[in-house]
């Protein structure tokens, strides 16, 4: 019954904190008493043996605290350490709003920039069981990931025993007619079985049969949401209407869901089957396709690769024309879809985890000085009785406050700052990353930055309560025990400014060495001049303009028409796109009186108008331009350009040479009338491929790209470009208007480079400012510690410029040791980045040195202030401090 009673005793006193004191008392009491009275017994007196318990027994106060801490956590002692920490932080204003500043800053670059990861390389694709799909492509060394023909797809969709199902698709556009007036409409072309490889079902509707992609079948259509919802008014019935794209009815059988995008055609609005019937899709050697596959259960990427290539090999073999040299590539889907931006993300997220790993140094090195004030605090409470545990637990309140406060800030700013950047994405970029839209603090992102936070906390807590625990606390309540500690403080201050610096270093390195790359990629030859162009596209519809000599009527008035435009002082055309549209329209080419072992030459072709490269102000080499009457009545006739000059002439005047297709039929083979310099027609970091440009009114085509060179700010002529097109014909519909300066800023690789590099330079800018107050803090401390030495070389006579050198020499020790290792660290960590960098190594010794003086020029400066007051110290007023 006695142990009953203890036992709801002691509960009662987990539950009430007066009858915990009082029954503590009690009970301490009653011991004590107990004890007494066995000393009595051995023959002690009544005070001899009081004061034996009492000596027994020890610090009433301290026995109480364990007592407490015995029993367990309460939340009174929670909510008292909280206020007392909420005091101290707000007794210290000045570091309070320091420390969580720079926790806020660190957390909000890498929370930003892990959203960013998060949402591209982490979140599942939106389509079912997203890890068996895979991109499905041909290969040739010269594009790694090469599309596949039609007639190949069918052929490996038979063959192969690793794929559940394979299917294409095909980006295209259509014309809309709308009460508007002609419009592009974004498209693609998809094999019958595509929705459901992804595991799309449709909202409204149904999917495509089996079968219905074939030429005999009926012509059906597929909705995207937004297309239902703004072409056709989110009408309900829509399912069984008709719409007329490109001047062909298709039926509309289904709608799909809100959620669906597919990223690597993600602005396409219509979706309706392949239907293979032109001349393209019936032959083996076209590649309009990208193939897309759901691999079997049980059945690695690895797997998949080898028995499609193994395919591939046995193609090359029964199709050695069409199919020589042609392999084949098999990746994830998410890396199709995610492409180039990865490498760049966990460049980002690394520079954002060095700066939140600096801020976290910065902070703990405050923590650290702060702790120094307090050691005679922390020495009397706990020779008041205050426990080891109960220090501890204070320490871990303070730290536990001020990360939340600084975790708060710092994911309210992320939240902001992600919005931001999604902002500064250009439109048509942002159209191919679908996974960004509604990026924001998602479960992940938060479990993210709580990691961070409980770290940060660990961090916070303990390292004061560490220090605390190495110090002498008898020799803290007189003032012999400080040169020890300190110079342990100095010590250990000294290799966390270390630390500070090399991150810095590394920090800064790599801004300079992206800074540098994306300088090199603005200021690459283009082989034209950018400025002062206007660009649009057209599509004509092939009812009206698809035969040839409607197509070279409608491009010679075209350019009459704008070429009268006020300002306007050429006009070209283009089929197949315009300068850094991107490489890849490429053809097999064949050179008149050389041996052909059937190898491919791949090269880029183009067709262009008489005043294209005029227009451009492409550079004329050698030979002559194109003449508006060199139409199909005129011998056909090519310009080369220098690469293609070089690598298939390399010894000998190309001018008067002929070439033709693989098989050199009558009607492809051409005389070269001329080579220009190369134009870069693929994206900026790209290389130059061969390419060759015949004349436009020889092979002329309903959709067609517009340049224009202007007198005037190319904006303002932009928009009488898209009314004269409608004043020719309002069915001709017109998209993609643009000034050339746009389209080179705008374009991917230039924004991922000047966007990492933006963003890695702010992360070393701030960087290097919390590494220089860092040095700040030890060097002043270190002043703060020496005054009575400094006092005492004065007074002997010792000259000021001499405590310069005392201090600056500590100061340029550490700085050098820094950058020393930060070197070390920045080449590793530049060679891990080189695939972002362009026309610069990883090693570039400039930019290693500039970085190098501007860090150590840097901190002598901050190192001079701290400087300066020791060489200002009164000896009279330091020794009296003494």
């Amino acid at each position: 019954m006695d142990s009953i009673f203890r036992f709801f005793r002691k509960l009662g006193i987990l539950l009430h904190r007066e009858q915990f004191s009082s029954g503590l008392e009690e009970e301490m009491a009653f011991h004590h008493e107990q004890r007494e009275k066995e000393l009595r017994a051995e023959g002690m007196s009544a005070e001899s043996a009081h004061y034996a318990a009492i000596q027994e027994f020890g610090n009433a106060l301290q026995l109480k605290e364990q007592s407490r801490e015995i029993v367990g956590f309460r939340f009174e002692t929670v909510l008292q350490d909280f206020r007392f920490a909420l005091r101290q932080l707000r007794k210290n204003p000045g570091f309070t709003c320091t420390a969580i500043s720079m926790l806020a800053l660190g957390m909000c670059a890498s929370v930003a920039i892990f959203a960013f990861v998060d949402a591209a390389l982490i979140k599942p694709l939106p389509y079912t069981n997203p890890n068996r799909l895979v991109g499905v492509t041909e290969s040739i060394p010269m594009i790694p990931r090469a599309r596949l023909s039609y007639l190949d797809y069918l052929d490996w969709k038979k063959l192969n025993n690793v794929y559940s199902s394979l299917d294409v698709w095909e980006g295209d556009s259509y014309l809309l007619t709308t009460p508007a007036g002609a419009q592009t409409a974004p498209g693609a072309r998809v094999s019958d079985g595509f929705f459901r490889t992804l595991g799309i079902a449709p909202m409204l509707g149904r999917d495509f049969y089996a079968g219905e992609d074939l030429p005999s079948a009926p012509r059906t259509v597929m909705l995207t949401y937004t297309a239902w919802q703004e072409r056709l008014g989110a009408r309900p019935d829509v399912i069984g209407q008709s719409v007329v794209l490109s001047g062909v009815s298709y039926t509309i059988i289904g709608v799909l869901p809100p959620s669906f995008h597919f990223a690597p055609r993600e602005r396409a609005e219509f979706w309706t089957t392949v239907h293979a019937s032109s001349e393209c899709d019936l032959r083996r050697s076209c590649h309009p396709f990208d193939g897309i596959a759901r691999v079997k259960d049980g059945v690695s990427v690895e797997t998949a690769l080898a028995d499609t290539k193994a395919i591939a090999a046995q193609l090359e073999k029964q199709y050695p024309d069409s199919n020589r040299g042609q392999g084949a590539s098999v990746v994830p889907l998410s890396d199709v879809i995610i492409g180039d931006i990865r490498p760049i993300l966990l460049v980002l997220l690394g520079g954002a985890g060095l700066l939140l790993l600096i801020a976290c140094v910065n902070v703990t090195s405050l923590l650290l000085v702060r702790s120094e004030s307090r050691k005679r605090e922390i020495a009397v409470r706990s020779a008041l009785g205050a426990s080891s545990a109960r220090l501890v637990r204070q320490f871990a309140t303070e730290g536990l406050l001020l990360v939340a406060l600084g975790g708060t800030l710092g994911l309210a700013s992320a939240a902001w700052v992600m919005q931001l950047l999604t902002r500064l994405i250009p439109a048509k970029m942002m159209s191919g990353m679908p996974y960004l839209q509604g990026l924001g603090l998602s479960i992940r992102v938060v479990m993210f930055a709580s990691a961070i936070a409980g770290l940060a906390a660990i961090l916070f807590s303990f390292t004061p309560a560490w220090r605390l625990s190495v110090l002498q606390l008898r020799e803290s309540l007189t003032e012999g025990g400080r040169g020890s500690s300190g110079t342990l403080w100095m010590r250990f201050g000294s290799n966390l400014v270390v630390v500070e610096l090399a991150i810095a270093m590394v920090l800064l390195v790599g801004a300079g060495l992206l800074g540098k790359s994306f300088y090199n990629l603005l200021h690459i030859d283009l082989g034209f001049q950018p400025d002062h162009l206007a660009t649009l596209s057209v599509e004509a519809p092939e009812a009206s303009y698809g035969k040839y000599e409607q197509g070279v009527l409608l491009g010679r008035q075209i350019v009459r028409r704008i070429g009268n435009l006020p300002g306007v002082k050429s006009v070209g055309l283009s089929f197949r796109g315009l300068p850094l549209d991107g490489n890849g329209n490429t053809d097999w080419i064949r050179f008149v009186g050389r041996p052909y072992h059937g190898e491919h030459n791949e090269v880029n072709g183009r067709s262009v108008s008489s005043d294209y490269f005029a227009t451009l102000h492409t550079r004329l080499i050698r030979g002559r331009y194109f003449t508006d009457a060199e139409d199909a009545s005129k011998p056909n006739v090519v310009i080369i350009n220098q690469t293609l000059a070089r690598q298939y002439f390399p010894d000998e005047d190309p001018i008067g040479k002929k070439i033709g297709d693989d098989n050199l039929s009558p009607a492809s083979i051409r005389e070269v009338i001329g080579v220009v310099d190369d134009i870069r027609e693929g994206p900026l970091d790209s290389q130059i491929w061969p390419a060759f440009y015949y004349p436009f009114n020889q092979g002329p085509d309903s959709s067609f790209s517009i340049v224009v060179r202007t007198s005037q700010a190319e904006e303002s002529t932009l928009v009488m470009l898209d009314a004269t097109i409608h004043q020719i014909d309002p069915d001709i519909a017109t998209a993609g208007e643009a000034t050339m300066n746009d389209k080179i800023i705008n374009s991917q690789s230039a924004y991922l480079h000047r966007s990492s590099a933006w963003l890695v330079g702010g992360f070393a800018a701030v960087a290097l400012l919390l590494s220089v107050v860092g040095l700040y803090g030890v060097v002043a401390y270190s002043v703060s510690q020496r005054t009575r030495e400094i006092g005492i070389r004065l007074a002997l006579g010792a000259q000021r410029r001499a405590v310069y050198q005392l201090v600056l020499k500590e100061a340029a020790w550490l700085t050098a040791v820094g950058i020393g290792i930060g070197l070390l660290c920045s080449v590793a960590a530049a060679t891990l980045m080189r695939g972002l960098l362009y026309g610069v190594r990883s090693w570039d010794i400039p930019t290693l040195a500039v970085v190098a003086v501007v860090l150590a020029i840097a901190a002598l400066m901050a190192s001079y202030i701290p400087a300066s007051r020791a060489a200002s110290v009164d000896p009279v007023e330091a020794l009296r401090a003494e």
